[in-house]
């Protein structure tokens, strides 16, 4: 996908977590950068889905940018398979394209961040953690649709 083809569309960022789940949103052509949407309380794949669907909803999104973790060295973990897993459940749910992302460092460079950046008291926010993470998904995204 060119970034031609990308222009006004609304990217939903996901940060996939067993405990929280980060979102973001950018709006390509229109928003200055991803914004952080929240985080949801992980308590089942299918709740999750059922909150996701309301956001597509409510936000207009038009693809989804999910993020997947590797190891370092690009090998895949168990949480790799967990996340393609529930990738898979969300396709059969929604009728849009989910492109997955590769997350590696994210936290770390949420954290970076946080601790540079007087919006977050330069603290690393627990709470806002997963959703910061959503957007440097987006951003690594459109990096490779440029």
């Amino acid at each position: 996908m060119e970034n031609s083809q990308l222009q006004l569309k609304k990217i939903l960022g996901i940060d996939y977590g067993r405990k929280y789940t980060g979102l973001a949103t950018y709006k390509v052509g229109v928003d200055p950068y991803a914004l952080m949407w929240g985080r949801i309380k992980y308590e089942s794949d299918e709740q999750l889905i059922k909150e996701i669907q309301l956001i597509i909803e409510d936000e207009f999104i038009d693809l989804i940018a999910l993020g997947v973790p590797y190891f370092t060295d690009g090998k895949s973990s168990t949480m790799t398979k967990t996340v393609q897993d529930f990738a898979n459940k969300l396709a059969k749910k929604i009728d849009l394209p989910i492109h997955q992302v590769d997350e590696t460092l994210t936290t770390f460079e949420a954290q970076e961040r946080m601790k540079n950046s007087p919006r977050f008291n330069f603290k690393v926010d627990f709470n806002q953690i997963d959703a910061l993470c959503a957007t440097i998904i987006i951003e690594e995204f459109l990096a490779k649709h440029k």
